[in-house]
């Protein structure tokens, strides 16, 4: 029964507005859950940030063993609680149609067809050429398909001046700006970030981060890393070598 029952009625001879039904919807908005610490305060996520160039793609030959990405990627997972890796590389595409001002990704499937279209066409010494780009675009769509987000550029072609004959082509695809790009756009989506590169540059960025209370952790080879690096990560820092028996390929 109404509260208005048992109220008097109003002396003025308008009418008494009514309030409109409101309808109990018995569900529950679905939110993502998100972790607090115990200070009942948002932890945002830690994010991992590959620099391919520097670090990865020598293998075994730098290395001195091959990296399973897979365990790779759990281990960053286990220890770091790392939500999301960026992968940044690069590769030689021959003049697949492509333009980083499109602001989209560099679609790996669509390469591999295409230079396997190219493959088809070229002459002996082009496809050689091609056949490196294949082996690494496969790799990548490897890394793609574990899980790791991949931030691939085309990489553009230079020769030495005593390269007459174009046989030891260079290829450059500066993917070092993207990842301190990227590193500063999700600046605000992550707490920490797992940063492995022994690049030198970087150390400006990490600097930055680091003062402005995100976590730094840097993974790389110790002889192949500069001081700059060293001196940003202090405790936080991981020699790879010293992963060789939780990442080794078997």
């Amino acid at each position: 029964m109404g509260f208005n029952f048992f109220m008097k009625r109003p002396q003025s001879d308008l009418p008494v507005e009514k309030k409109p039904v409101v309808k109990v919807i018995d569900k529950k908005p679905q939110i993502e859950p998100v972790s607090h610490d115990a200070n009942n305060q948002e932890v945002k996520p830690v994010y991992g940030f590959i620099d391919a160039s520097n670090l990865f793609w020598g293998g075994k030959a730098s290395l001195g063993f091959n990296i399973d990405y897979k365990k790779f990627l759990n281990y960053l997972k286990t220890k770091y609680g790392i939500t999301k890796v960026f992968y940044y590389g690069g590769i030689r595409t021959f003049e697949f149609e492509y333009s980083i001002l499109d602001n989209k990704p560099l679609d790996l499937t669509k390469l591999q067809e295409f230079l396997s279209e190219k493959y088809s066409e070229a002459d002996a010494d082009t496809k050689t050429k091609i056949e490196i780009s294949q082996n690494k675009l496969n790799f990548y769509i490897l890394l793609e398909s574990y899980g790791y987000i991949m931030k691939i550029k085309p990489a553009k072609v230079f020769y030495n001046e005593d390269d007459e004959e174009h046989n030891l082509p260079l290829l450059k695809a500066n993917c070092d700006v993207d990842m301190t790009f990227d590193l500063m756009r999700y600046m605000e989506q992550y707490s920490g970030a797992v940063v492995m590169t022994g690049d030198g540059d970087f150390s400006p960025v990490l600097s930055y981060l680091k003062y402005h209370d995100r976590a730094i952790y840097v993974i790389s080879r110790w002889s192949r890393t500069a001081s700059e690096i060293k001196k940003v990560a202090e405790n936080n820092f991981i020699d790879l070598e010293r992963l060789r028996n939780i990442i080794i390929y078997r």
